[in-house]
């Protein structure tokens, strides 16, 4: 395992807590890009969560990736495809993401992002216990069980049904 990158735990959120991800279509679109990190060959996903305002993901870059570009990329690309659909359908919730930034004129997830690396097989069974969990807590209520939330890698481990295809399961990790 020496030379393979570690199981990182990633967390971001969208600015101030907003609930732009509350909406299946921009749900959609971190689905479309983190299929394509795995089809081409940038990470290994082994889980992931979309709450209505930040993500939870499991990963581990691929070989020749580094992470800070892999992960400006993604919340790059995301963060475009977001702008771009609330611009052609709502100018007016858009407004919301104006800033007063030199580099950008809307930005959609906050600044540095919650990163870590996973150091043991228990560590990352316990963040994903925690994100498969996460939509149940009493403070969502978006689903019953955590393999009855849509967007999320819960079903995929407990039920074995792999209705993404771009999952690894974290113990093949460690074979």
């Amino acid at each position: 395992m020496e030379d393979i990158n570690p199981i990182t735990f990633y967390t971001a959120t969208i600015l101030e807590w907003k609930h732009l991800l509350k909406n299946d279509k921009y749900k959609q679109i971190i689905i479309d890009s983190l299929k394509f990190c795995v089809t081409e060959n940038r990470v290994k996903l082994f889980g992931f969560v979309i709450m209505p305002n930040h993500i939870h993901l499991l990963w581990s870059m691929c070989e020749g990736m580094k992470q800070e570009n892999v992960q400006r990329n993604f919340m790059k690309f995301t963060a475009q495809q977001m702008k771009f659909d609330l611009l052609k359908n709502d100018k007016e919730y858009l407004q919301k993401f104006k800033v007063a930034a030199v580099d950008r004129e809307y930005q959609f997830w906050e600044r540095l992002p919650h990163c870590f690396e996973c150091y043991s097989r228990e560590m990352v069974s316990q963040k994903l216990n925690y994100i498969h969990n996460n939509p149940c807590h009493e403070k969502w209520k978006l689903a019953a069980t955590p393999e009855d939330y849509k967007f999320s890698s819960a079903k995929f481990y407990l039920t074995g049904q792999n209705d993404w295809g771009f999952l690894t399961n974290y113990a093949d990790y460690y074979n």
